[in-house]
């Protein structure tokens, strides 16, 4: 069933959008600072509701099916682009991004990262509409992709080292300087332009965001088929990502099993497509081309309790697991304090023990 919107509504959605993502980066370039707490949670809280306020319109206008689609999806790319965090942390940490300019290289992520998705979701429309089969490969890819994300065999160290071969390559073509210049990308040095180290830093975020559509944008085709549902919902995971990015900050180290989450909503999704391809089944070589009618239909309702049950429960044992280690830090530090005030003897093992 393919979604009917009218035109007046997808244009001026997509208007009002580009007007605040513009908005947006007008602000930062005009007054960059770090966001306190304060600003960060009403600026994310503002993108949610906006969220929100967009599923209700699309919910009067297309009906429940298609608000829901839209909820299952932007949740979805939500939880990714939380995973996509780490990476920057740790993008921002080796480059030594000074924090003032952060939220400037985050806003530049953002948009590239809206450029390429836009290029997956068109070419990931036009491949699906002509071959249905490619829901075979999009669910055994999220299939890998969660196991990948369940047992990294590393950890995000991992997905910053995927860059250093943009970043030599860089080095050895082009001038860069030692030190930042503010925010700017071309900087003069002993009356020679050259590049400053910004270059590097938004040329590894793209890789990255490269690297995450190529995740992302299959696990939404799986939740719905319209293009329309699958950019805006990346739209609005992304708008208040940098926001999201400052006001998590230490707390990202603390959801230790948001990585479990992630990796069973991309698997359950990864199997949701698998069982579409087999309704829509027209490979000659299965059950002779026809339907394979036995499959289960998972309904986008189901799809999103599955999504937010994930995340909420990888993200409770995450701050659960945290508090009762914390806790037994401290207990550890009261008691190392108690023994010391009573002096209690060190004990000395070895030869010379006493």
């Amino acid at each position: 069933m393919d979604l009917v919107l009218p035109l007046w509504f997808e244009i001026g959605s997509l208007v009002i959008l580009t007007l605040i993502l513009i908005g947006d980066l007008l602000l930062i370039l005009k007054r960059p600072h770090i966001p306190s707490t304060r600003e960060s949670t009403l600026w994310v809280v503002f993108y949610v509701t906006l969220a929100l306020i967009f599923a209700g319109l699309m919910w009067l206008i297309a009906g429940p099916e298609y608000a829901g689609q839209f909820v299952a999806g932007w949740l979805t790319e939500y939880s990714l682009s939380i995973d996509n965090l780490f990476v920057f942390v740790l993008i921002m940490s080796q480059f030594a991004v000074p924090r003032r300019y952060q939220q400037e290289v985050l806003m530049v992520g953002i948009i590239i990262a809206l450029i390429l998705r836009g290029l997956f979701i068109l070419a990931g429309a036009a491949i699906i509409e002509q071959f249905s089969w490619v829901f075979y490969i999009f669910g055994a890819f999220l299939v890998w992709t969660a196991w990948r994300q369940a047992f990294p065999g590393g950890d995000h160290d991992d997905d910053v080292k995927r860059e250093n071969f943009i970043v030599r390559l860089l080095r050895r073509t082009i001038d860069i300087s030692d030190h930042y210049d503010g925010a700017k990308i071309r900087t003069v040095v002993d009356g020679k332009k050259m590049w400053t180290p910004m270059i590097i830093v938004f040329a590894a975020i793209g890789v990255t965001d490269l690297l995450f559509a190529i995740d992302s944008i299959p696990a939404i085709f799986g939740i719905t088929q319209s293009a329309f549902i699958v950019f805006t919902a990346n739209i609005f995971a992304l708008m208040g990502l940098r926001q999201l990015y400052f006001l998590l900050g230490d707390l990202l180290d603390r959801l230790r099993y948001l990585h479990y989450g992630i990796a069973f909503i991309l698997a359950f999704i990864g199997l949701k497509l698998v069982f579409h391809a087999m309704h829509v089944n027209e490979l000659p070589f299965i059950n002779g081309g026809e339907p394979i009618l036995w499959a289960p239909e998972i309904s986008t309702w189901m799809s999103l309790g599955v999504i937010v049950l994930s995340m909420a429960v990888a993200t409770v044992a995450s701050l659960v697991a945290s508090s009762r280690e914390k806790k037994a830090e401290t207990a550890d530090a009261a008691a190392a304090v108690v023994a010391e005030e009573k002096g209690t003897p060190p004990t000395v093992d070895g030869p010379g023990k006493l």
